[in-house]
């Protein structure tokens, strides 16, 4: 696949994992000194591991909650977790990666994670203060 097959393919699916309308605020808001890491995360995270057919993206959606919940990138994480709505995965698969969490990265990790991701699930539910 070219670099601009796969830039398109990794577009695709980012659209169809974070919704059409973060990709665009995200290309909006690009520059020229943030530019080549875009086109990174386009063709690399979106174009060559979220684009591959191995499991589902609702699969891949727990795994990614679950490292970045792990690795304590909770903006990350409150992103991935509003792409739930479109990953397939469910609010019950999501506290299943937390108590991973627990248990292989830490119970502080998994607690302030599942705080992040029910703030996002009243956001996502209209119940935002």
């Amino acid at each position: 696949m070219s670099d601009n097959q796969r830039h398109k393919q990794g577009m695709a699916t980012r659209r169809s994992v974070l919704g059409a309308a973060h990709v665009d605020r995200a290309e909006a808001a690009k520059t020229p000194f943030d530019e080549a890491f875009q086109e990174l995360i386009t063709e690399a995270a979106w174009g060559h591991v979220w684009s591959r057919d191995t499991i589902t993206k609702r699969e891949r959606s727990m795994m990614t909650l679950a490292l970045l919940a792990g690795l304590g990138n909770f903006e990350e994480l409150a992103l991935h977790t509003r792409a739930t709505a479109n990953t397939g995965a469910s609010r019950d698969d999501i506290m299943e990666a937390m108590l991973h969490v627990a248990i292989y990265a830490g119970v502080p990790r998994a607690n302030h994670a599942i705080k992040v991701i029910k703030q996002v699930f009243e956001e996502m539910d209209g119940k935002s203060t």
